[in-house]
């Protein structure tokens, strides 16, 4: 058995490994989304969070672009009311709003046979449609990252790119080595999701992650 963890929980698992996220805040109630929108200032995006809710945007369970206290109140309200008894304790989840033309996805699976894999792909709307995405076993070397990197197909997308610099790829290495790192080091780890890794300014961000662990027997 396994079970999954909310946005929250899993970027709190991962943030010691050196992932970048965003400055966030979570809360419980639309006056608190209000108070984090302000304090974080400009546009924000706003987002249910709970351990049984993988799948906002399916759900329509994600606002972007909110300007101001009043437009989180609002959004976070009716991410509330959107709960369902399923999806247990929620919360909000409140995070500075950013955009990117460019987006990677990488990751952690556990192959039946071969076992943890660190995973890298090309995110967004080509995802798909290329279906571009190399994998390494765990654990790997720094060289062995900037391979990853290199066979990727869509190597246009890597260097200037629309007026914007190109990627960081130390940075990008490092997102890797950190996916490595954490599948040694938590126990259970059997699955991350960075998805999308947003290029912002040449660097990587990732502005959701989705973690699962295996459940201990007897859990629950």
């Amino acid at each position: 058995m396994t079970h999954t963890l909310s946005e929250a929980d899993s970027k709190a698992l991962l943030a010691p490994f050196g992932i970048p996220f965003l400055p966030e805040q979570l809360v419980d109630s639309p006056d608190a989304a209000a108070a984090a929108a302000t304090a974080i200032g400009g546009r924000v995006v706003a987002k249910l969070c709970g351990d049984a809710i993988a799948h906002k945007t399916e759900r329509g369970l994600v606002r972007l672009g909110l300007s101001g206290a009043d437009e989180a109140r609002t959004a976070a309200t009716e991410l509330f009311a959107a709960a369902r008894p399923e999806d247990g304790p929620v919360q909000v989840l409140v995070a500075p709003m950013v955009k990117a033309t460019r987006e990677l996805i990488a990751g952690l699976n556990v192959d039946a046979q071969f076992g943890p894999t660190v995973v890298l792909g090309v995110g967004g709307i080509l995802a798909e449609a290329v279906a571009d995405a190399v994998v390494r076993l765990v654990p790997i070397s720094e060289v062995d990252a900037e391979d990853m990197l290199d066979e990727l197909a869509s190597q246009a997308l890597l260097g200037p790119f629309r007026g914007e610099p190109p990627v960081d790829r130390q940075a990008v290495v490092a997102v890797l080595l950190a996916l490595s790192d954490a599948a040694e080091r938590v126990p259970g780890l059997c699955s991350v999701d960075l998805n999308p890794l947003m290029i912002v300014d040449g660097e990587p961000v990732a502005v959701d992650a989705l973690v699962e662990l295996a459940e201990p027997l007897g859990a629950r």
